[in-house]
């Protein structure tokens, strides 16, 4: 058998565990990444991580026979390369039941068990970090950044926004879960804000979430509360600032078109904070949300589904004038707007920082959003002059 023959229990519309694990891992610079199986294994998650990840590409005789001496092998040839190596294993070897503990090296090899039957995403990015086992240092300045996943399009977006709006209340940063280096994960400060709330990584006291801008207001008033030299107004001016440019902007598009219909298609978090923007600021009719996960706190009218039959039956019947969501969701409505809310997003050159969290998270989604509509109203009109 052909190593491509094996293909990995992975649901392309919303990753497996396995996925979340490697997306985890991935984020630490110096920590070199083992997907432990077959090639299809291997390829998904390095399609989406962006940075290199190693495979061991097991065929037939390694499973029919141990698998050990292929994955001591690849740790051979890694070996200097990094301060720490993580195993993830996946299902072949995780049915197997193989033994690789031994393979742990004083603690230099971290062996993650996070096959993609365990769950979702989210289950695997938590299971790794779990074992990558996170220490906060009571002396440690600074507050960590926290909901960083290397393959949300937003990752280093947000990481960015999120250190700007710390360091303008005068906060400094600490670590950032999941995009530093693994030393910094044992020196973990005692306070924690996020950026994606499905992503919570638990470490140190949690102040609040940075998605949307009610959520950054009230984090760095509780920020302020805790830390001496905080200061939450410049944040604040920030914040009506960009309230006063959105509401202006809508006012404005409102005028002229009527407010769209929308779909929404993305993480718990992503998917609740889109959908309570345009209708705070649009008064989009909410046609149909679909999350891909489940933090277990449902909220009504979002339908928990990573069934892809499920989402496309959801919008046919909306008819939305815009979707929010990924690549899948466009191809069910391509003559609907579009803006992109989660992976993947096929076809498209994103070069640029994005963020979706904090002030300029909301300034991002909404210009999309604004623009998307305006295109989709003019396509009838595509030689008129006029502009917004």
């Amino acid at each position: 058998m052909q190593k491509d023959q094996y293909m990995p229990c992975e649901n392309p519309l919303w990753p497996c565990a396995m996925t979340g694990a490697v997306a985890c891992l991935a984020g630490f610079e110096d920590l070199g990444v083992i997907v432990h199986g077959s090639s299809g294994c291997y390829f998904y998650p390095a399609s989406l991580v962006g940075v290199p990840i190693h495979g061991t590409f097991l065929v037939e005789n390694e499973i029919i026979f141990g698998t050990e001496s292929r994955l001591q092998e690849v740790l051979r040839e890694l070996d200097g390369r990094y301060s720490r190596i993580a195993v993830v294993n996946t299902c072949v070897p995780a049915i197997m039941g193989e033994d690789i503990g031994d393979l742990t090296h004083d603690g230099q090899v971290l062996v993650v068990d996070s096959p993609g039957f365990l769950g979702d995403l989210e289950a695997g990015y938590h299971r790794a970090l779990e074992q990558v086992a996170p220490e906060v240092d009571p002396d440690a300045p600074g507050v960590n950044i926290d909901g960083i996943c290397r393959i949300d399009p937003f990752c280093r977006g947000n990481a960015i926004e999120a250190r700007r709006l710390l360091h303008l209340a005068g906060a400094a940063v600490a670590t950032t879960f999941c995009l530093d280096r693994y030393a910094a994960a044992h020196r973990a400060a005692p306070l924690t804000v996020g950026t994606n709330p499905d992503l919570a990584s638990g470490v140190g006291t949690e102040c609040g979430s940075l998605l949307g801008l009610d959520a950054v207001a009230g984090t760095f008033e509780r920020l302020a509360a805790e830390v001496d030299g905080v200061d939450f107004r410049p944040v604040m001016e920030e914040i009506a600032w960009a309230d006063a440019r959105i509401r202006k902007a809508c006012d404005k598009y409102l005028k002229r078109f009527d407010p769209p219909r929308v779909a929404i298609s993305a993480g718990h978090a992503y998917a609740t904070f889109a959908a309570e923007l345009l209708d705070r600021y649009l008064g989009a009719d909410i046609a149909c949300v679909a999350a891909r996960n489940d933090p277990g706190a449902r909220s009504d009218g979002i339908t928990y589904t990573t069934d892809f039959s499920v989402i496309r039956g959801m919008i046919r019947d909306a008819e939305p004038d815009l979707i929010l969501g990924s690549s899948y969701e466009r191809a069910i409505s391509p003559g609907a707007a579009f803006v992109g809310l989660t992976s993947p997003l096929r076809g498209r050159v994103l070069l640029a920082s994005r963020a979706v969290a904090g002030v300029e998270g909301a300034l991002w989604l909404m210009d999309e959003v604004l623009n998307a509509c305006i295109n989709k109203n003019r396509r009838p009109e595509s030689e008129s002059t006029d502009h917004f």
